[in-house]
């Protein structure tokens, strides 16, 4: 309609210009929006006397699709579909949720080696004992290593005596333990979180 207006010369510039003012557009309502959003639940929170932290967490609730809402509508005035950010967002995150999975033992058992050092519920030459449930025997040996995922034990008793075993670190929070620390006759008992 305004291309017949204007000189052959800016036809090329009506396209991005009326994209570019259609954004401008877009984000005044967005922040218009915004604003009345923010007054109608500063209403509601004086006449129904809503606590603070919950009218806090409806205006960022509200401010996040208000402006999710914004992007994509910018996104597609742009030329994005909204099927390409749909497929886009659904693939980063599955991608993100098996890679948090696969990693999330391996990032407990760091974590549990700094508690490890921190705590200290034994140390490098300590005998151990990580007990199954109550009294039954469990695996028993000499602390010979500690690394960020296993902690090695020279095995005591059992099936195995004299082989090295290693343990992952996350497992000394899991059960029970037994201690003799170096040069003690008498064991320390140590509960775990299960």
């Amino acid at each position: 309609m305004m291309k017949q207006f204007l000189p052959p010369t800016l036809h090329e510039w009506v396209a991005p210009l009326n994209t570019t003012l259609m954004i401008v557009l877009i984000l005044c309502v967005a922040a218009l929006l915004r604003m009345l959003v923010r007054r109608l639940l500063s209403r509601l929170g004086r006449h129904y006397t809503l606590p603070q932290p919950i009218e806090l967490a409806i205006r960022r609730l509200s401010n996040f699709i208000i402006w999710t809402a914004t992007l994509l509508t910018v996104l597609n005035q742009v030329g994005v579909a909204p099927s390409v950010l749909w497929t886009a967002f659904t693939g980063f995150a599955a991608v993100g949720a098996v890679a948090f999975f696969a990693a999330w033992s391996v990032l407990s058992n760091i974590f549990c080696t700094f508690l490890i050092f921190t705590t200290r519920p034994f140390r490098l030459g300590d005998q151990i004992e990580l007990l199954e449930n109550g009294e039954k025997p469990g695996l028993k040996g000499l602390v010979v290593d500690i690394n960020l995922i296993y902690t090695t034990l020279h095995e005591i008793g059992g099936p195995a005596e004299g082989t090295l075993m290693q343990i992952p670190n996350s497992l000394f929070f899991q059960r029970g333990l037994r201690r003799w620390r170096t040069g003690e006759t008498s064991p320390t008992t140590i509960a775990g979180d299960g």
